[in-house]
């Protein structure tokens, strides 16, 4: 049982000062901001271990992590910390834009980025996402995501030395980093997995193992299979040890049963550690998952969230400059829990992906109307404010459409029909569509399916440049620089992919891998040719194009501190079915982002721009930088096929 006897402030600053962390011996800020939370911290572990009889022997240890981590941390990071904190919420700047990638496709190992960094700021990129960098078996690895050692650099990408060694370079050039971690699952190849296989009852309490199906099969009768062409069923049997083991994502990934408050200690551990290598943003990888419970999905559950609260209260204690991204590819109403709730609103996750968002974006596209997108903006607009999205058309998943029926009937389509209708659209199988993706993890059951392609091939460049066209490759680019406006100036942080500021297409190369051939998501993960990228200086040619418009966004965004994600965004009044249009104002300053999602010239009365705010005589469209007098002429503004504009009043 978890009791204590005397207050958690006092229990926690006398077993400090007796394990030899005293106030003179660790800076003062650290007990400051632990008597500040060590309440929270205390009631959080008590609701998910008071029933542990080690629960007061693994607190005690959760205290000493604190201390050790922050006194272990480097004047250079604590520094930092202080830089951060003086600007207030720092992660909500208009200045800052993120790349997302694949260290070994990108440039080959981590030694190579340090001479790659000058590419990323020529585009305005100043905050890198590093997928996941820690070992992980060759064959199934699962991206990286079946790490099998999460201290230890996979010498594919290098070292932890050179880890460091690129971390310093991008902070010379005042760049932020994002690394991954794992929380759910680990490799089969772990040293705990491995301990486990051999017998060790220790070490099979980190996993849910069990002699017989029984309790599998209770599971199982409310569990989904996440990867039911490839990995259809919840557990796998491990002869070495006569046991089955939960293993939801693939048979070669061993879920962690977080349970066991021994696991919780282990993973924050791994947690702090991270934040001490200078990790500024810590992307917690599929959290939904990480609390099971029979009779449930055994997603979403009201466990995880209050581990994923007791994870940011110790980071504020112990590491403050560390923010966190949970990684929940969840419905619109289950996403925004990510972000915490009650007392512990804005004091959960600080990013979530902008997922159900970044799906409508393609449901427009194809469809050529925003009605849907539209009904979904409710629930997207209650995120707390201080929290933040990751806003992106493409990342190295697939595409989901897992965003509410309502939301679809709401538009007068049929739930079924209109997925139908997209995923067959973004395959290239529906009559006329350019695109050319391909469905990944469809479920015969359920008709299910999700959508890989990159995004230039998903907007269909790949095919107009096969069909040697070059309207239809002008109306591509089009289409890649109007899904990257509309994302990169909703507020938020705007992830762009690697590949996808050049116009990459698919890769098909990875066919030719069995570690990969069975995954086709690995299609919008390309190998950069560094050749192709020295195209962008070529003028007219798409390489040109699609980097120096993107280019032209980025420093647009870091000139408006309008954009900064300050809860601010208001969606216009759908006026016109093809154009999705939103307001932000912050101080006196006003912006209006204006896309039309139609092939063809659509018409959007300057009336839609008063509902808010008396718009002024003028704007300025800082995309065509252009003057528009409001009403002279016409009483509409004329917008082009995939045309969109970034407007600023002048007076």
């Amino acid at each position: 049982m978890f009791l204590l006897d005397k207050s958690a402030n006092d229990f926690a600053i006398d077993f400090l000062t007796k394990n030899g962390y005293s106030r003179k011996g660790i800076d003062k800020d650290f007990f400051f901001r632990l008597s500040n939370s060590i309440d929270s911290i205390a009631e959080l572990f008590g609701k998910i271990y008071k029933q542990s009889e080690q629960a007061n022997f693994f607190f005690e240890r959760l205290i000493l992590q604190l201390a050790k981590a922050s006194r272990e941390r480097s004047s250079e990071l604590k520094e930092r910390d202080s830089k951060k904190r003086k600007k207030g919420i720092w992660f909500l700047s208009n200045e800052l834009t993120g790349m997302s990638l694949y260290v070994d496709r990108f440039c080959g190992n981590l030694k190579n980025m340090n001479s790659k960094l000058d590419y990323l700021e020529e585009l305005g990129v100043n905050f890198l996402h590093l997928m996941p960098l820690f070992e992980s078996p060759e064959d199934e690895s699962d991206g990286g995501y079946a790490v099998s050692n999460f201290r230890k650099v996979d010498k594919r990408f290098g070292s932890l030395t050179e880890l460091k060694e690129l971390r310093n370079e991008m902070y010379s050039k005042e760049m932020y980093l994002m690394l991954d971690i794992v929380l759910n699952h680990t490799s089969h190849k772990h040293e705990w997995a491995e301990k486990a296989k051999q017998g060790d009852p220790e070490y099979q309490k980190y996993y849910y193992m069990y002699d017989n199906r029984w309790i599998p099969n209770q599971f199982d009768a409310t569990m989904p299979d996440i990867f039911p062409e490839s990995s259809p069923s919840n557990f796998t049997w491990v002869p070495e040890c006569h046991k089955w083991v939960m293993t939801v994502f693939h048979n070669y990934q061993w879920d962690l049963n977080f349970m066991n408050p021994a696991v919780f200690n282990e993973m924050l551990d791994n947690i702090l550690f991270y934040a001490n290598l200078g990790v500024d943003l810590l992307r917690i990888d599929a959290p939904a998952f990480i609390w099971k419970q029979t009779g449930t999905s055994s997603q979403n559950l009201p466990q995880a969230h209050t581990l994923l609260q007791l994870i940011k209260q110790c980071v504020e204690v112990a590491t403050p400059g560390m923010a966190l991204l949970g990684e929940a590819i969840v419905s619109p109403k289950e996403i925004l829990k990510y972000f915490g709730t009650g007392e512990f609103q804005a004091k959960e996750c600080d990013f979530a992906y902008n997922a159900t968002h970044m799906a409508l974006q393609w449901d427009m596209l194809a469809s050529g109307e925003t009605k849907v997108m539209l009904a979904a903006q409710h629930e997207i607009l209650k995120k707390p404010f201080g929290t933040s999205w990751i806003n992106y058309t493409r990342c190295h998943d697939d595409i989901g459409l897992g965003y509410d029926d309502h939301m679809i009937e709401i538009a007068g389509k049929n739930p079924f029909e209109h997925r139908k209708y997209l995923k067959e659209y973004f395959s290239g199988a529906y009559p006329g569509s350019p695109s050319k993706g391909a469905l990944f993890s469809s479920n015969p059951k359920t008709g299910d399916a999700r959508i890989s392609g990159s995004l230039a091939s998903l907007c269909g460049l790949e095919k107009a440049v096969e069909d040697n066209s070059e309207e239809d490759i002008n109306l591509s680019i089009q289409k890649i620089l109007l899904m990257q406006g509309h994302s990169f100036f909703l507020g938020g942080l705007p992830m762009i992919f690697y590949g996808d500021e050049i116009g990459y297409t698919n890769d098909y190369t990875y066919l030719n891998d069995p570690g990969k051939s069975y995954d086709n998501r690995w299609m919008h993960r390309p190998v950069i040719d560094w050749s192709k990228m020295k195209k962008r200086s070529t003028p007219g040619s798409i390489e040109q194009k699609v980097f120096d418009s993107t280019k032209k966004l980025i420093s647009i965004r870091k000139k408006l501190e309008v954009i900064k994600d300050h809860k601010n965004l208001i969606w216009l009044s759908p006026h016109n079915i093809h154009v999705a249009g939103y307001f932000r104002y912050f101080g006196d300053k006003k912006f209006y982002g204006i896309f039309n999602f139609s092939s063809e010239t659509s018409y959007l009365t300057w009336y839609a721009f008063k509902e808010h705010h008396p718009i002024p005589d003028t704007l300025f469209d800082h995309w065509t930088e252009k003057e528009f007098t409001v009403g002279q002429d016409n009483e509409y503004l004329i917008i082009e096929p995939y045309g969109f504009h970034l407007f600023e009043p002048l007076n």
